[in-house]
């Protein structure tokens, strides 16, 4: 029987360690995952990530359970990504190790399908290369809405309480958002065209 965050939140807050251990290895790969995607770089999201659960291990004892445990901790992983990128340099860089940990294709399924599902898949990797380019190049107000929406399945009053916005700040960033990736992806096809 699995034992819900609330329950395991409880528990550590009445003296079971082994909790938190269970909690940090429940929520261990989406964090990951989201920092990643926040990031694009693996070791700086290694960092966010270790950054997030210490914070996660210094307040859960106060956590009230006003959210729940998995709205606190995008929350604070978030924080930490915000924190981190006003300590690093304005430029923006893309781990080309990164992209190859989440785009990595099955060779040995690729040699036996046929050059038409072999064009297919290539395509769909430049489509999902641009696309992780241009949200790179939102602003960091915008990237973090649509990587909560898109990406991490987060409703409008989860990124609200996550960012602490109000639901229609997220509603209108999110907008903008998807305009502002129409116009870099529509610049981007336009530059391969004339190239």
């Amino acid at each position: 029987m699995t034992v819900d965050d609330a329950t395991l939140t409880y528990r550590y807050q009445k003296g079971d360690r082994s909790a938190l251990d269970e909690l940090v290895a429940r929520h261990r790969s989406r964090a990951y995952k989201y920092a990643f995607q926040l990031t694009r770089d693996l070791e700086r999201a290694s960092d966010i990530v270790a950054e997030a659960f210490l914070r996660v291990c210094r307040s859960l004892m106060n956590f009230r359970g006003q959210s729940s445990f998995s709205t606190w901790l995008y929350r604070i992983i978030t924080n930490c990504y915000l924190d981190s990128s006003k300590r690093r340099p304005s430029g923006r860089f893309v781990s080309i190790d990164g992209s190859a940990v989440l785009d990595s294709l099955d060779l040995d399924r690729v040699q036996s399908d046929s050059c038409s599902q072999i064009q297919q898949a290539c395509e769909r990797n430049v489509e999902r290369e641009c696309l992780i380019r241009a949200i790179g190049e939102l602003p960091q107000e915008y990237r973090t809405i649509v990587l909560l929406f898109h990406s991490e399945d987060r409703s409008y009053a989860d990124i609200a309480e996550i960012l602490k916005l109000p639901i229609g700040t997220v509603k209108s960033r999110l907008n903008r958002a998807r305009l502002s990736l129409r116009e870099i992806l529509e610049a981007e096809r336009d530059t391969l065209l004339a190239a």
